[in-house]
Protein backbone atom coordinates (compact mmCIF):
# COMPACT_ATOMS: atom_id res chain seq x y z
CA UNK A 1 0.00 0.00 0.00
CA UNK A 2 2.66 2.41 1.02
CA UNK A 3 4.55 1.75 -2.15
CA UNK A 4 1.56 2.27 -4.44
CA UNK A 5 0.96 5.74 -2.70
CA UNK A 6 4.33 6.99 -3.32
CA UNK A 7 3.66 5.93 -7.21
CA UNK A 8 0.65 8.16 -6.79
CA UNK A 9 2.33 10.47 -5.34
CA UNK A 10 5.02 10.57 -8.12
CA UNK A 11 2.41 10.46 -10.98
CA UNK A 12 0.56 13.31 -9.39
CA UNK A 13 3.77 15.83 -9.37
CA UNK A 14 5.08 14.48 -12.58
CA UNK A 15 0.99 16.00 -13.40
CA UNK A 16 1.51 19.20 -11.91
CA UNK A 17 5.11 19.78 -13.31
CA UNK A 18 3.74 18.85 -16.77
CA UNK A 19 0.90 21.27 -16.50
CA UNK A 20 3.38 23.88 -15.17
CA UNK A 21 5.07 23.66 -17.58
CA UNK A 22 2.64 23.79 -19.87
CA UNK A 23 1.76 27.43 -18.69
CA UNK A 24 -1.35 25.78 -16.41
CA UNK A 25 -0.63 28.03 -14.05
CA UNK A 26 -0.24 31.00 -15.27
CA UNK A 27 -1.39 33.90 -13.71
CA UNK A 28 -1.33 37.29 -14.44
CA UNK A 29 1.50 39.74 -13.49
CA UNK A 30 0.94 43.39 -13.28
CA UNK A 31 1.79 45.39 -16.38
CA UNK A 32 0.94 42.68 -18.36
CA UNK A 33 -2.09 42.59 -21.06
CA UNK A 34 -5.82 41.20 -19.30
CA UNK A 35 -5.04 37.44 -19.67
CA UNK A 36 -8.20 35.10 -20.49
CA UNK A 37 -6.78 31.41 -20.45
CA UNK A 38 -10.43 30.15 -21.52
CA UNK A 39 -12.72 27.51 -20.55
CA UNK A 40 -10.82 24.14 -21.13
CA UNK A 41 -7.57 23.37 -19.55
CA UNK A 42 -4.45 23.78 -21.62
CA UNK A 43 -6.40 23.91 -24.42
CA UNK A 44 -7.92 27.59 -23.74
CA UNK A 45 -9.65 29.06 -26.43
CA UNK A 46 -8.87 27.14 -29.10
CA UNK A 47 -11.99 25.60 -30.39
CA UNK A 48 -13.87 28.99 -30.73
CA UNK A 49 -10.65 30.32 -32.19
CA UNK A 50 -10.72 28.01 -34.74
CA UNK A 51 -14.37 28.22 -35.18
CA UNK A 52 -14.57 31.76 -36.26
CA UNK A 53 -11.22 33.31 -35.53
CA UNK A 54 -12.64 36.77 -36.46
CA UNK A 55 -15.61 36.60 -33.99
CA UNK A 56 -13.27 35.28 -31.19
CA UNK A 57 -11.11 38.39 -31.68
CA UNK A 58 -13.97 41.09 -32.08
CA UNK A 59 -15.37 39.10 -28.73
CA UNK A 60 -11.82 39.70 -26.66
CA UNK A 61 -11.83 43.10 -28.03
CA UNK A 62 -15.03 43.90 -26.60
CA UNK A 63 -14.40 42.44 -23.69
CA UNK A 64 -10.79 43.58 -22.68
CA UNK A 65 -9.89 45.95 -25.02
CA UNK A 66 -6.66 46.68 -27.88
CA UNK A 67 -4.62 44.07 -26.40
CA UNK A 68 -4.87 40.89 -24.67
CA UNK A 69 -3.48 36.84 -24.25
CA UNK A 70 -5.43 34.33 -24.53
CA UNK A 71 -4.42 30.72 -24.32
CA UNK A 72 -4.72 28.56 -27.06
CA UNK A 73 -4.00 24.74 -27.48
CA UNK A 74 -1.12 25.09 -24.61
CA UNK A 75 0.57 28.60 -25.76
CA UNK A 76 0.33 32.27 -25.10
CA UNK A 77 -0.87 34.32 -27.72
CA UNK A 78 -0.97 38.37 -27.30
CA UNK A 79 -3.19 39.89 -29.74
CA UNK A 80 -2.41 43.73 -30.17
CA UNK A 81 -5.32 45.69 -32.48
CA UNK A 82 -4.74 49.21 -31.97
CA UNK A 83 -3.44 50.63 -35.14
CA UNK A 84 -1.25 53.38 -32.87
CA UNK A 85 0.88 50.55 -31.15
CA UNK A 86 1.69 48.80 -34.45
CA UNK A 87 4.95 50.35 -35.21
CA UNK A 88 6.38 49.56 -32.15
CA UNK A 89 5.76 46.17 -32.57
CA UNK A 90 7.01 46.00 -36.14
CA UNK A 91 10.42 48.39 -34.43
CA UNK A 92 11.42 45.82 -31.86
CA UNK A 93 14.64 44.52 -31.82
CA UNK A 94 14.74 40.70 -33.18
CA UNK A 95 15.87 39.71 -30.01
CA UNK A 96 12.60 40.37 -28.02
CA UNK A 97 10.17 40.01 -31.07
CA UNK A 98 11.06 37.50 -33.84
CA UNK A 99 9.62 36.52 -36.35
CA UNK A 100 11.77 33.75 -37.75
CA UNK A 101 11.33 30.97 -34.74
CA UNK A 102 7.19 31.16 -35.71
CA UNK A 103 8.21 30.64 -39.50
CA UNK A 104 10.66 28.03 -38.75
CA UNK A 105 8.23 25.95 -36.93
CA UNK A 106 5.02 26.53 -39.24
CA UNK A 107 6.98 25.60 -42.84
CA UNK A 108 8.45 22.68 -41.29
CA UNK A 109 4.86 21.30 -40.30
CA UNK A 110 3.30 22.42 -43.60
CA UNK A 111 6.00 22.35 -46.48
CA UNK A 112 8.07 19.63 -44.39
CA UNK A 113 11.04 21.86 -44.82
CA UNK A 114 13.74 22.97 -42.02
CA UNK A 115 14.88 26.68 -42.76
CA UNK A 116 18.79 26.72 -42.80
CA UNK A 117 20.32 29.65 -40.96
CA UNK A 118 19.82 33.20 -42.45
CA UNK A 119 16.95 31.81 -44.84
CA UNK A 120 14.83 34.40 -44.86
CA UNK A 121 17.65 36.93 -45.43
CA UNK A 122 18.49 34.82 -48.37
CA UNK A 123 14.46 35.08 -49.17
CA UNK A 124 14.67 38.72 -48.77
CA UNK A 125 17.75 39.64 -50.63
CA UNK A 126 16.55 37.63 -53.78
CA UNK A 127 12.91 38.95 -53.85
CA UNK A 128 14.09 42.35 -53.79
CA UNK A 129 16.32 41.68 -56.65
CA UNK A 130 14.19 39.62 -58.98
CA UNK A 131 10.35 40.29 -58.01
CA UNK A 132 11.08 44.52 -57.78
CA UNK A 133 12.97 46.91 -59.92
CA UNK A 134 14.09 45.77 -63.19
CA UNK A 135 13.58 42.18 -61.79
CA UNK A 136 10.11 42.93 -62.10
CA UNK A 137 10.35 44.17 -66.14
CA UNK A 138 11.41 40.58 -66.77
CA UNK A 139 8.82 38.72 -64.53
CA UNK A 140 5.72 40.81 -65.71
CA UNK A 141 6.55 40.08 -69.13
CA UNK A 142 6.93 36.15 -68.45
CA UNK A 143 3.68 36.52 -66.41
CA UNK A 144 1.73 37.98 -69.77
CA UNK A 145 3.31 35.45 -72.13
CA UNK A 146 1.82 32.26 -69.77
CA UNK A 147 -1.72 34.38 -68.97
CA UNK A 148 -2.08 35.05 -72.59
CA UNK A 149 -1.25 31.34 -73.44
CA UNK A 150 -3.95 30.07 -71.00
CA UNK A 151 -6.36 32.31 -71.47
CA UNK A 152 -6.50 33.20 -75.13
CA UNK A 153 -5.42 29.90 -76.75
CA UNK A 154 -9.09 28.25 -77.65
CA UNK A 155 -11.95 30.29 -76.42
CA UNK A 156 -15.36 31.00 -79.08
CA UNK A 157 -15.85 34.43 -80.75
CA UNK A 158 -19.24 36.44 -78.97
CA UNK A 159 -19.32 37.85 -83.00
CA UNK A 160 -19.14 34.37 -84.45
CA UNK A 161 -22.60 32.85 -82.88
CA UNK A 162 -20.15 30.78 -80.87
CA UNK A 163 -22.22 30.09 -76.90
CA UNK A 164 -20.74 31.93 -74.11
CA UNK A 165 -18.64 30.12 -71.76
CA UNK A 166 -20.04 29.25 -68.50
CA UNK A 167 -17.83 28.22 -65.04
CA UNK A 168 -17.16 29.03 -61.20
CA UNK A 169 -15.87 32.35 -61.12
CA UNK A 170 -13.54 31.48 -58.11
CA UNK A 171 -12.27 28.00 -59.88
CA UNK A 172 -11.68 30.60 -63.04
CA UNK A 173 -9.81 33.16 -62.08
CA UNK A 174 -7.72 30.99 -59.12
CA UNK A 175 -6.58 28.42 -61.78
CA UNK A 176 -5.90 30.64 -64.24
CA UNK A 177 -3.72 33.09 -62.07
CA UNK A 178 -2.13 30.18 -60.22
CA UNK A 179 -1.02 28.28 -63.57
CA UNK A 180 0.36 31.45 -65.08
CA UNK A 181 2.05 32.68 -61.99
CA UNK A 182 3.79 29.15 -61.61
CA UNK A 183 4.81 28.69 -65.37
CA UNK A 184 6.34 32.08 -65.10
CA UNK A 185 8.12 31.27 -62.08
CA UNK A 186 9.17 27.76 -62.51
CA UNK A 187 9.78 27.90 -66.22
CA UNK A 188 8.14 26.37 -69.33
CA UNK A 189 8.66 23.43 -71.50
CA UNK A 190 11.09 23.46 -73.77
CA UNK A 191 10.24 23.20 -77.69
CA UNK A 192 13.19 20.76 -77.90
CA UNK A 193 11.71 18.16 -76.04
CA UNK A 194 7.76 18.55 -76.65
CA UNK A 195 8.55 18.66 -80.65
CA UNK A 196 7.64 22.23 -81.75
CA UNK A 197 6.56 25.36 -79.97
CA UNK A 198 3.00 24.45 -79.80
CA UNK A 199 2.79 21.37 -78.29
CA UNK A 200 5.55 22.78 -75.66
CA UNK A 201 2.33 25.52 -74.75
CA UNK A 202 0.07 22.45 -74.71
CA UNK A 203 2.29 20.65 -72.28
CA UNK A 204 2.24 23.78 -70.44
CA UNK A 205 -1.19 24.27 -70.10
CA UNK A 206 -1.81 20.77 -69.34
CA UNK A 207 0.74 19.97 -66.72
CA UNK A 208 0.06 23.03 -65.23
CA UNK A 209 -3.70 22.05 -64.91
CA UNK A 210 -3.00 19.02 -63.31
CA UNK A 211 -0.70 20.41 -60.91
CA UNK A 212 -3.24 23.05 -60.10
CA UNK A 213 -5.93 20.66 -59.42
CA UNK A 214 -3.57 18.73 -56.85
CA UNK A 215 -2.24 22.08 -55.16
CA UNK A 216 -6.51 22.83 -54.87
CA UNK A 217 -6.20 19.91 -52.45
CA UNK A 218 -3.77 20.83 -50.69
CA UNK A 219 -4.71 24.24 -50.05
CA UNK A 220 -7.91 22.97 -48.64
CA UNK A 221 -6.22 20.94 -46.02
CA UNK A 222 -4.00 23.73 -45.32
CA UNK A 223 -5.69 26.06 -42.32
CA UNK A 224 -5.75 22.40 -40.49
CA UNK A 225 -2.35 21.55 -41.67
CA UNK A 226 -0.94 24.39 -40.06
CA UNK A 227 -2.89 24.04 -36.93
CA UNK A 228 -1.78 20.53 -36.42
CA UNK A 229 -5.81 19.64 -36.32
CA UNK A 230 -6.09 16.91 -39.27
CA UNK A 231 -7.82 13.81 -38.70
CA UNK A 232 -6.58 10.33 -39.63
CA UNK A 233 -7.53 10.17 -43.28
CA UNK A 234 -6.61 13.98 -44.05
CA UNK A 235 -2.77 13.31 -42.96
CA UNK A 236 -2.11 10.43 -45.04
CA UNK A 237 -3.90 12.63 -47.87
CA UNK A 238 -1.72 15.86 -47.06
CA UNK A 239 1.60 13.71 -47.04
CA UNK A 240 0.60 11.91 -50.07
CA UNK A 241 -0.20 15.50 -51.54
CA UNK A 242 3.44 16.73 -50.19
CA UNK A 243 5.35 13.84 -51.65
CA UNK A 244 3.56 14.45 -54.88
CA UNK A 245 4.24 18.28 -54.99
CA UNK A 246 7.96 16.88 -53.86
CA UNK A 247 8.31 15.01 -57.30
CA UNK A 248 6.58 17.50 -59.66
CA UNK A 249 8.15 20.27 -58.39
CA UNK A 250 11.53 18.85 -58.42
CA UNK A 251 15.27 20.42 -58.72
CA UNK A 252 15.64 17.82 -61.70
CA UNK A 253 12.43 18.47 -63.48
CA UNK A 254 12.86 21.95 -63.03
CA UNK A 255 16.29 22.14 -64.60
CA UNK A 256 14.83 20.78 -67.56
CA UNK A 257 12.60 23.61 -68.19
CA UNK A 258 13.42 26.62 -70.12
CA UNK A 259 12.70 30.41 -68.71
CA UNK A 260 13.16 29.98 -65.23
CA UNK A 261 12.92 32.79 -63.06
CA UNK A 262 15.92 34.23 -61.99
CA UNK A 263 14.11 34.20 -58.66
CA UNK A 264 13.95 30.06 -57.91
CA UNK A 265 17.07 30.08 -59.62
CA UNK A 266 18.63 31.95 -57.08
CA UNK A 267 17.08 30.59 -53.89
CA UNK A 268 17.67 27.14 -55.34
CA UNK A 269 21.82 27.75 -55.63
CA UNK A 270 22.29 29.65 -52.64
CA UNK A 271 20.89 26.72 -50.52
CA UNK A 272 22.88 24.29 -52.41
CA UNK A 273 25.77 26.46 -52.18
CA UNK A 274 24.87 26.24 -48.40
CA UNK A 275 24.75 22.53 -48.29
CA UNK A 276 21.28 21.72 -48.53
CA UNK A 277 20.68 18.70 -50.24
CA UNK A 278 18.53 17.98 -53.01
CA UNK A 279 15.41 16.32 -50.77
CA UNK A 280 15.25 19.33 -48.62
CA UNK A 281 15.61 21.31 -51.99
CA UNK A 282 12.47 20.10 -53.30
CA UNK A 283 10.55 21.03 -50.18
CA UNK A 284 11.41 24.25 -50.70
CA UNK A 285 10.17 24.81 -54.32
CA UNK A 286 6.64 23.59 -52.83
CA UNK A 287 7.31 26.59 -50.25
CA UNK A 288 8.14 28.81 -53.00
CA UNK A 289 4.87 27.37 -54.82
CA UNK A 290 2.70 28.31 -51.79
CA UNK A 291 4.17 31.76 -50.90
CA UNK A 292 4.34 33.02 -54.75
CA UNK A 293 1.17 31.66 -55.23
CA UNK A 294 -1.17 30.77 -53.07
CA UNK A 295 -3.22 34.16 -52.59
CA UNK A 296 -2.93 35.74 -55.79
CA UNK A 297 -5.87 34.05 -57.33
CA UNK A 298 -8.27 34.01 -54.80
CA UNK A 299 -7.88 37.47 -54.38
CA UNK A 300 -8.42 38.14 -58.39
CA UNK A 301 -11.37 36.11 -57.73
CA UNK A 302 -12.75 38.89 -55.09
CA UNK A 303 -11.88 41.91 -56.99
CA UNK A 304 -13.69 40.84 -60.41
CA UNK A 305 -16.78 39.63 -58.19
CA UNK A 306 -17.16 43.35 -56.75
CA UNK A 307 -16.38 44.63 -60.68
CA UNK A 308 -19.48 42.61 -61.50
CA UNK A 309 -21.37 43.76 -58.61
CA UNK A 310 -20.19 47.76 -58.85
CA UNK A 311 -20.94 48.53 -62.70
CA UNK A 312 -19.61 52.27 -61.81
CA UNK A 313 -16.32 50.46 -60.44
CA UNK A 314 -16.40 48.48 -64.07
CA UNK A 315 -17.08 51.19 -66.21
CA UNK A 316 -14.24 53.85 -64.87
CA UNK A 317 -11.13 51.09 -65.08
CA UNK A 318 -12.68 49.58 -68.54
CA UNK A 319 -12.26 53.20 -69.05
CA UNK A 320 -9.00 53.53 -68.15
CA UNK A 321 -7.68 50.45 -69.70
CA UNK A 322 -8.75 51.32 -72.95
CA UNK A 323 -7.29 54.91 -72.58
CA UNK A 324 -3.45 53.20 -71.58
CA UNK A 325 -4.22 51.09 -74.17
CA UNK A 326 -4.58 54.20 -76.83
CA UNK A 327 -1.77 56.09 -75.17
CA UNK A 328 0.40 52.99 -75.81
CA UNK A 329 -0.81 52.74 -79.57
CA UNK A 330 -2.07 49.77 -78.98
CA UNK A 331 -5.64 48.19 -80.67
CA UNK A 332 -6.61 45.06 -79.79
CA UNK A 333 -9.15 43.50 -82.63
CA UNK A 334 -10.58 40.50 -84.00
CA UNK A 335 -7.41 38.31 -85.98
CA UNK A 336 -5.10 41.15 -84.70
CA UNK A 337 -1.87 40.54 -82.61
CA UNK A 338 -1.99 40.50 -78.77
CA UNK A 339 -1.22 43.24 -76.94
CA UNK A 340 1.93 44.10 -75.15
CA UNK A 341 1.01 44.59 -71.20
CA UNK A 342 4.13 45.91 -69.60
CA UNK A 343 5.13 47.03 -66.13
CA UNK A 344 5.14 50.90 -66.95
CA UNK A 345 1.88 50.36 -68.38
CA UNK A 346 0.34 49.14 -65.22
CA UNK A 347 2.19 51.89 -63.95
CA UNK A 348 -0.39 54.14 -65.41
CA UNK A 349 -3.49 52.85 -63.88
CA UNK A 350 -4.10 54.46 -60.90
CA UNK A 351 -8.09 53.64 -60.74
CA UNK A 352 -7.50 50.10 -60.81
CA UNK A 353 -5.13 50.55 -58.13
CA UNK A 354 -7.50 51.67 -55.60
CA UNK A 355 -9.93 48.82 -56.60
CA UNK A 356 -7.24 46.40 -56.07
CA UNK A 357 -6.23 47.94 -52.45
CA UNK A 358 -9.92 48.35 -51.32
CA UNK A 359 -10.84 44.75 -52.66
CA UNK A 360 -7.47 43.36 -50.58
CA UNK A 361 -8.57 45.74 -47.55
CA UNK A 362 -12.16 43.84 -47.27
CA UNK A 363 -10.59 40.22 -47.59
CA UNK A 364 -7.36 39.83 -47.01
CA UNK A 365 -6.33 39.06 -43.35
CA UNK A 366 -2.95 39.00 -42.29
CA UNK A 367 -1.60 38.34 -38.79
CA UNK A 368 1.96 39.88 -38.39
CA UNK A 369 3.27 37.08 -35.85
CA UNK A 370 5.72 37.71 -33.52
CA UNK A 371 8.14 34.86 -30.94
CA UNK A 372 8.37 36.80 -28.04
CA UNK A 373 11.67 35.84 -27.06
CA UNK A 374 11.84 37.88 -23.51
CA UNK A 375 9.95 40.19 -21.53
CA UNK A 376 9.50 43.53 -23.41
CA UNK A 377 8.40 47.04 -23.05
CA UNK A 378 4.86 45.12 -23.57
CA UNK A 379 5.83 43.25 -20.68
CA UNK A 380 4.72 40.02 -22.91
CA UNK A 381 6.30 36.70 -22.04
CA UNK A 382 6.13 32.96 -22.47
CA UNK A 383 4.19 33.17 -26.23
CA UNK A 384 3.19 34.61 -29.29
CA UNK A 385 2.09 38.04 -30.29
CA UNK A 386 -0.28 38.95 -33.02
CA UNK A 387 -0.66 42.48 -34.42
CA UNK A 388 -3.94 42.40 -36.21
CA UNK A 389 -4.29 44.55 -39.45
CA UNK A 390 -6.97 47.60 -38.91
CA UNK A 391 -8.77 47.16 -42.33
CA UNK A 392 -11.92 46.66 -40.57
CA UNK A 393 -12.29 49.43 -38.46
CA UNK A 394 -15.04 51.78 -39.37
CA UNK A 395 -13.33 54.92 -37.69
CA UNK A 396 -10.45 54.55 -40.24
CA UNK A 397 -12.16 53.68 -42.85
CA UNK A 398 -16.25 54.64 -43.18
CA UNK A 399 -18.87 52.53 -44.05
CA UNK A 400 -15.69 49.70 -44.00
CA UNK A 401 -18.03 46.45 -45.62
CA UNK A 402 -18.73 48.28 -48.75
CA UNK A 403 -16.56 48.21 -51.54
CA UNK A 404 -15.75 51.50 -53.02
CA UNK A 405 -13.55 51.36 -55.50
CA UNK A 406 -12.16 54.70 -55.17
CA UNK A 407 -11.18 54.78 -51.54
CA UNK A 408 -7.42 55.07 -52.12
CA UNK A 409 -7.97 57.30 -54.96
CA UNK A 410 -6.72 61.13 -53.92
CA UNK A 411 -8.73 64.03 -55.07
CA UNK A 412 -6.08 64.30 -57.86
CA UNK A 413 -6.14 60.76 -59.68
CA UNK A 414 -3.18 59.75 -57.20
CA UNK A 415 -2.99 57.45 -54.40
CA UNK A 416 -4.92 58.51 -51.23
CA UNK A 417 -2.64 57.78 -47.66
CA UNK A 418 -4.18 60.11 -45.43
CA UNK A 419 -6.77 58.45 -42.68
CA UNK A 420 -7.06 58.73 -39.34
CA UNK A 421 -8.25 57.33 -35.72
CA UNK A 422 -8.84 59.47 -33.16
CA UNK A 423 -7.78 62.53 -35.08
CA UNK A 424 -4.07 61.20 -35.18
CA UNK A 425 -2.95 60.37 -38.42
CA UNK A 426 -2.55 56.28 -39.22
CA UNK A 427 0.82 55.22 -40.47
CA UNK A 428 -0.69 51.62 -40.80
CA UNK A 429 -4.06 52.15 -42.11
CA UNK A 430 -4.36 49.14 -44.21
CA UNK A 431 -1.62 46.11 -44.35
CA UNK A 432 -2.91 43.14 -46.84
CA UNK A 433 0.89 42.32 -47.35
CA UNK A 434 2.09 42.91 -43.54
CA UNK A 435 4.37 45.30 -42.31
CA UNK A 436 8.16 45.96 -41.64
CA UNK A 437 10.84 43.22 -41.95
CA UNK A 438 8.75 40.69 -42.39
CA UNK A 439 6.65 42.24 -45.41
CA UNK A 440 5.89 40.55 -48.32
CA UNK A 441 8.90 40.44 -50.33
CA UNK A 442 6.91 39.43 -53.59
CA UNK A 443 3.96 42.10 -53.23
CA UNK A 444 5.14 43.99 -56.14
CA UNK A 445 4.97 41.16 -58.50
CA UNK A 446 1.36 39.70 -56.55
CA UNK A 447 -0.05 43.13 -57.41
CA UNK A 448 1.49 42.81 -61.15
CA UNK A 449 -0.03 39.12 -61.39
CA UNK A 450 -3.62 40.21 -60.47
CA UNK A 451 -3.34 43.42 -62.73
CA UNK A 452 -2.71 41.81 -65.85
CA UNK A 453 -5.13 39.48 -65.59
CA UNK A 454 -7.78 41.76 -65.01
CA UNK A 455 -6.42 44.03 -67.32
CA UNK A 456 -7.00 41.41 -69.84
CA UNK A 457 -10.18 40.06 -68.77
CA UNK A 458 -11.58 43.74 -69.12
CA UNK A 459 -9.71 43.97 -72.88
CA UNK A 460 -10.26 40.43 -74.51
CA UNK A 461 -13.92 39.56 -72.72
CA UNK A 462 -17.26 40.19 -72.29
CA UNK A 463 -18.28 38.88 -68.51
CA UNK A 464 -21.22 38.91 -65.84
CA UNK A 465 -22.44 37.24 -63.49
CA UNK A 466 -24.80 34.14 -64.70
CA UNK A 467 -27.31 35.47 -61.80
CA UNK A 468 -26.94 39.18 -60.82
CA UNK A 469 -28.48 39.39 -58.10
CA UNK A 470 -26.90 36.28 -56.51
CA UNK A 471 -25.23 37.43 -52.86
CA UNK A 472 -21.65 37.72 -52.88
CA UNK A 473 -20.48 34.27 -50.75
CA UNK A 474 -19.44 34.19 -47.36
CA UNK A 475 -15.83 34.92 -46.38
CA UNK A 476 -14.54 31.18 -44.72
CA UNK A 477 -13.14 31.81 -41.93
CA UNK A 478 -11.16 29.39 -41.29
CA UNK A 479 -8.56 30.27 -43.17
CA UNK A 480 -8.48 33.87 -41.31
CA UNK A 481 -5.07 34.82 -40.30
CA UNK A 482 -3.45 32.88 -43.66
CA UNK A 483 -3.24 35.60 -46.15
CA UNK A 484 -6.52 36.45 -48.74
CA UNK A 485 -9.19 34.79 -47.50
CA UNK A 486 -11.84 32.32 -49.84
CA UNK A 487 -15.40 32.33 -50.41
CA UNK A 488 -17.26 29.43 -48.72
CA UNK A 489 -18.94 28.37 -51.84
CA UNK A 490 -18.24 29.49 -55.60
CA UNK A 491 -20.46 31.52 -57.86
CA UNK A 492 -20.98 31.20 -61.21
CA UNK A 493 -20.42 33.70 -64.22
CA UNK A 494 -20.12 33.19 -68.13
CA UNK A 495 -17.33 34.70 -70.46
CA UNK A 496 -16.75 35.23 -74.26
CA UNK A 497 -14.10 37.36 -76.33
CA UNK A 498 -15.26 41.29 -77.36
CA UNK A 499 -13.54 40.77 -80.41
Amino acid sequence: MGFLLQILLALFVSLLGGLYLLGAFRRWRPGEPPLDKGPLPWLGHVLEFRRDTAKFLERMKKKHGDIFTVQLGGFYFTFLTDPHSFGSVIKEARANLDFTEFARHLVKQVFGYVCIDDDHKYFQTSSNKHLMGDGLVVMTQAMMNNLQNLMLHSIGSGDNGKPWQEAGLFYYCYNIVFRAGYLALFGNETAKTSGNLEKAKETDRNHSDELFTEFRKYDQLFPKLAYGVLGPSEKMEAERLKRLFWNMLSVQKINSKENISGWVMELQQVRAEQGMDEIMLNRCMLLLLWVSQGNTGPASFWLLLFLMKHPDAMKAIRGEVEEVLREMGQEVKHGGPLINLTRDMLLKTHILDSAVEESLRMTAAPVLTRAVLQDTTLKMANGQQYSIAVQMDPEVHPDPHSFKYNRFLSAEGGKKTDFYKGGKKLKYYTMPWGAGSTMCPGRFFATNELKQFVFLMLTYFEFELKNPDEKIPDIDTKRWGFGTMQPTRDIQFRYRLRF
